[in-house]
């Protein structure tokens, strides 16, 4: 296509954005759209990017950056449904699982889950690459299918398809590798885009912060908040957000496997306390914020209800709930040096030593061990002995070993004192 046709050149819009000029809202719409189209090269949108994260955005310029991406693609639509809809996005974290139960929960209490995940990069691991450890599980559906395991279980949990934010992904790819990921206006727009595309009528926000998050500085993490929850709102999305903690992992076990079988552990009404807490707490969040007086979260997961509706989602999807979950072929313990109590764990080096182990992929594409991962033993607060066990590490490949114990030194403190320092789970709840 010749650029006289074109109504601007990519160029202007860059040295606005670098001289700090607002941009209009012709001039995002057309960007992100002829980025998509392919008429804007990538050493174009990645000076952009780059301006962007040195130079921000305002509030209308970020609601337009969203509608712009939201419009290179489909919006779906769940009015057909008999119940209301609600969704959770994570931000993620050391030993996330919370969608796996919490989506069989809320549709036990009456919600409908449309949630669309993804995938792991890095040590935070993917929704995705969780279920697909359990033998015969689909990731992609089709839009159609989509709905009738909605319909039958209340609770979908799949990949987005390529109609869904299609700008969203070529710009996530060149984001990656181009150290423009951090941008506050980036990361709201990615997020957002993809959630109001998928047509819930309210979502919840859980924004991790601490060590093994991705916004570890708890202000940046509380304006990511508020500014997803604003996007939210402008869009007709009744939005809330939690800011949680991720200075330590969450729950007891990191990996894939591993997790679905602690997600399994708390829909039968056990697990974790911080997993059961803060499942609990996100469900309740997402009944009210959707407006449905349905049964309370605590009572289904004690019920069985929960667990019913986990077992038909996941035999939906092709899954086989009754199926051995893989195990690791091989596995190592790193015990404690000395008797005492744990006073702090490094989630970001859990994280690491995971990944390192197999857990997670270090580039789009690659393959992850379904056994692969950590079990925890001991977390900060608990009192242990000299030589008990920490950490079970998991692996197929035992040359995995060696780098995965390195992650972890340094890893915990374990002192004479019983009072330690972390996080309280929540530390702001923002709904305005």
């Amino acid at each position: 296509m010749s650029s006289a046709v074109e109504p601007f050149a990519a160029v202007e819009i860059i040295a606005a954005k670098r001289d700090r000029h607002e941009l209009s809202e012709a001039q995002i719409n057309w960007i992100v759209d002829a980025y998509t189209r392919g008429v804007v090269a990538d050493e174009q949108m990645s000076a952009l990017l780059m301006a962007i994260l040195l130079n921000g955005m305002g509030a209308r310029e970020i609601s337009q950056w969203t509608n712009a991406m939201i419009n290179s693609g489909e919006r779906m639509n769940w009015s057909m449904l008999d119940r209301k809809t609600v969704d959770k996005h994570s931000t993620g974290g050391v030993g996330d699982k919370i969608t796996l139960p919490l989506a069989p929960l809320v549709a036990a209490c009456g919600g409908a889950v449309p949630q669309l995940s993804g995938r792991g990069l890095g040590h935070t691991g993917g929704t995705l690459d969780k279920l697909e450890a359990i033998p015969g599980w689909r990731a992609s559906l089709s839009n159609e299918e989509m709905l009738k395991v909605l319909q039958e279980t209340g609770a979908v949990i799949c990949a987005a398809g390529a109609g869904l934010a299609p700008a969203d992904k070529k710009l996530y790819a060149l984001r990656d590798v181009t150290a423009t990921v951090e941008a506050i206006p980036l990361i709201a727009s990615s997020i957002m885009s993809k959630k109001i595309a998928e047509g819930t009528s309210a979502l919840v926000l859980d924004v991790k912060t601490g060590s093994g998050a991705f916004m570890s500085d708890p202000k940046k993490a509380a304006e990511l908040a508020r500014t997803m929850v604003a996007l939210g709102k402008a869009a007709g999305v009744k939005t809330r957000a939690l800011v949680t903690a991720m200075d330590i992992p969450l729950g007891l076990t990191a990996g894939n496997a591993l997790e679905v079988r602690e997600s399994v552990e708390v829909l039968a009404g056990g697990g974790p306390a911080d997993v059961v807490e803060l499942t609990i707490l996100l469900a309740r969040e997402m009944l009210d914020a959707a407006g449905i007086a349905g049964k309370d979260p605590a009572v289904a997961l004690k019920d069985g209800s929960a667990m019913d509706h986990w077992r038909r989602m996941i035999s939906a999807q092709g899954g086989d709930p009754d199926a051995p979950l893989p195990v690791a072929r091989e596995n190592q313990i790193i015990k404690a040096e000395r008797s005492g109590v744990v006073h702090t764990m490094d989630a970001l080096k859990v994280g690491i030593s995971a990944w390192r182990l197999g857990a997670g992929r270090s580039k789009q594409g690659e393959k992850v061990q379904a056994g692969a991962g950590i079990e925890i033993h001991a977390k900060p607060g608990d009192t242990v002995q000299a030589g008990a066990p920490l950490f079970t590490l998991h692996t197929d490949e035992g040359a995995r070993f060696e780098r995965a114990i390195a992650a972890l030194d340094g890893a915990v403190t374990i002192g004479d004192s019983s009072s330690i320092s972390k996080m309280p789970l929540v530390l702001e709840r923002i709904s305005e």
